[in-house]
């Protein structure tokens, strides 16, 4: 029909349709004009049985290929459309319960026990490469297994693209030697197979006229029969926050999603085997503490019922893996999950994975030239080089990072020398109140309207110069840094775990990697005086205190001076919207001292050098992944 003239189709399905209507007094199921009759009808198909709209679901070479179809009205509601997606999708899992049953009536299993696979797809593919197009190699007797990601079914011959664990490896179905083996198995093909199901396979191998290896199937069964029609092959899972829900389909659907995940466990042996090759020991530490320490972040809190006691998830693994240290063991390190109570963002999960090293009779120093070798050999095992980039930005790793203090960084982006000027020994040292001033009016000249409102409002509340000093780093230096580079002596006020800098008063011997603006890394040379950590802990947990105290007591106030000019359910309101608009991460909370930590150090704890590598962080770098998320299998929900 496609060669006759469009007005000659018109009177030809007039001439049918409408005798027919007349004779059954029933309505066509086309109503319009007769050019949507003759659509209808000159599309049409004999086919086997089809899943109901399945062409609206299934990718489209899991059918015959059809003719353009109609448009829909566009005052069709968009609500029926809805709807109507929803009823295929129903439907489409009915019916494959459905083939579930008739395969079971079959005496096939539709959800095997095992396979005796004897080939992977690359490997089959590699293994007869040799084969010329048209050829088949008569005596191999092979067995693959995997999904079927597309399926064609051209009279006695079908088609099916196999996807397993390495790759994609074409099945190729003759009727008469697959029905020679298996009676009645090409029909079963026809009518109970669908893309998404899991099969095995077993023939021998050919390479096409077109020169792709197959294996020419002799038997072909089920070994599991998916309910639900995959998304199509074309358009794949568009809603990134599907993808991020049901990683279990968007890994079915998206190679580059499975790349990432391999090249996340390379990196993670590369670490391993790099620091095992260097003698480091790898040991295990508790996750339920009775303490947290080891960061500044605020926990998540549990209880355990049978010891009748609250526990914290682990914001670190540092204080643990020091114990070891001070038990003998000299290099020691742990790779592993750590929990932080805090907000979710393109950089941040609220569980994340983490290496910490330490090193006994080494020094932050050692520590910069460790990190630059185990980035190198991490970037080596996933890109195979040391020159990667990263959303369009060239990084090169094989250059020794720069090295710089975070004084001068801070120095360059606002001209203002904070430590020489309001630091220990400075000319006006310990006036807060200046430098607080000096530094406002910096983040106003150097940041944008809305970077400058958030970083004046840290910098007012920065209670020491040292703390200043890091605010004014992360307002006006942090995000310039994009190739690699280690920002060195940062405060004390801000390091409770680091040693004093051995020649600069105020800050630490301790250092931050920053690549692409982002901190990858976190290392000291650590602090071994048990009496000064003693102080600094409490000095830690009596900020903390004082601001939880005074939030405490300024929401008090607020809500009695509310309770004085009204009604106390008008306050109460008025204290939660207040409490709305307030940031859960800028909250205070508490913290407490490990003593049994400083109990350990009272024992003697050798120099040593620690290290900790953000490794979800690492894997988006190497991976050129814009989200924490996409190099997460299961990250956090809202």
């Amino acid at each position: 029909m496609q060669g006759l003239q469009p007005q000659m189709i018109q009177r030809a399905a007039s001439s049918i349709v409408r005798p027919i209507q007349r004779l059954t007094s029933l309505p066509c199921r086309c109503p319009g004009s007769s050019r949507r009759i003759v659509h209808c009808c000159a599309t049409a198909e004999v086919q086997q049985p089809a899943e109901p709209a399945a062409a609206a679901a299934e990718p489209a070479n899991n059918q015959q290929k059809k003719g353009k179809q109609p448009k829909q009205p566009k005052q069709q509601n968009k609500q029926q459309q809805q709807a109507q997606n929803t009823s295929s999708a129903e439907e489409i899992r009915a019916l494959r319960i459905e083939k579930v049953d008739q395969l079971r009536q079959a005496s096939q299993e539709p959800y095997a026990y095992r396979f005796d696979r004897s080939h992977y797809a690359t490997d089959l593919q590699q293994q007869y490469a040799h084969l010329e197009p048209g050829q088949e190699d008569e005596s191999a007797a092979v067995a693959v297994a995997g999904r079927i990601v597309a399926r064609r079914v051209m009279g006695k011959l079908a088609f099916l693209s196999l996807r397993d664990d390495s790759g994609q490896l074409q099945i190729y179905v003759d009727k008469s030697r697959l029905e020679a083996g298996q009676p009645g198995g090409f029909g079963q093909l026809k009518n109970l197979l669908d893309i998404g199901d899991i099969v095995g396979a077993k023939g021998s191998v050919k390479r096409t006229e077109k020169g792709e290896i197959s294996v020419v199937a002799s038997e072909l069964g089920v070994l599991t029969k998916s309910l639900l029609p995959l998304p199509d092959k074309w358009h794949g899972l568009a809603d990134v926050e599907k993808r991020y829900r049901q990683r279990y389909l968007d890994l079915i659907v998206s190679d580059e999603t499975r790349a990432t995940f391999r090249a996340r466990s390379k990196v993670i042996s590369a670490i391993r085997r790099h620091l095992e090759d260097q003698g480091f020991l790898e040991v295990e530490t508790p996750v339920l503490e009775a303490v947290a320490g080891g960061a500044d972040a605020r926990p998540f809190v549990t209880y355990h019922n049978a010891l009748g006691r609250p526990f914290t998830l682990r914001i670190a693994t540092e204080l643990h893996l020091k114990r070891m240290v001070v038990g003998g063991f000299e290099r020691v390190f742990e790779l592993g999950r750590v929990f932080r109570n805090e907000g979710v963002s393109s950089r941040h999960n609220p569980e994340f994975t983490s290496v910490e090293i330490y090193q006994a009779y080494a020094d932050y120093s050692d520590m910069m030239d460790l990190t630059e070798a185990l980035l190198r050999t991490a970037a080596q095992a996933v890109t195979g080089q040391q020159a990667i980039s990263y959303q369009g930005i060239d990084i090169d790793l094989a250059q020794p990072f720069r090295r710089v203090s975070m004084n001068q960084l801070v120095l360059d982006a606002t001209g203002l020398d904070v430590m020489g000027t309001w630091g220990p020994g400075g000319s006006a040292e310990g006036q807060l109140e200046e430098a607080r001033a000096a530094a406002l009016e910096a983040v106003t000249r150097c940041c944008s309207k809305d970077e400058a409102r958030k970083a004046s409002a840290k910098v007012r509340g920065a209670g020491s110069i040292g703390v200043l000093l890091n605010e004014l780093f992360e307002a006006t230096a942090e995000a310039g840094l994009v190739q690699p580079t280690f920002v060195m002596e940062h405060p004390v006020e801000i390091s409770p775990l680091s040693k004093p800098h051995r020649s600069k008063p105020g800050v630490t011997e301790r250092f931050e990697l920053f690549v692409t603006g982002r901190e990858l890394a976190n290392a000291f040379s650590e602090l071994t005086d048990p009496i000064e950590q003693r102080t600094r802990f409490e000095a830690q947990y009596a900020s903390h205190k004082a601001a939880v105290d005074a939030a405490a007591a300024a929401a008090a106030e607020a809500q009695a001076a509310a309770a004085a000019n009204g009604d106390g359910s008008s306050s109460n309101a008025a204290a939660a919207q207040q409490q709305q608009q307030v940031d859960p991460d800028d909250l205070p909370y508490e913290v407490e001292v490990d003593y049994d930590f400083i109990t350990a150090l009272e024992y003697g704890m050798p120099p040593c050098g620690g290290l900790g590598i953000g490794v979800d962080r690492l894997v988006m770098l190497l991976t050129d992944s814009p989200s924490i998320r996409d190099v997460i299998a299961f990250p956090a929900m809202k």
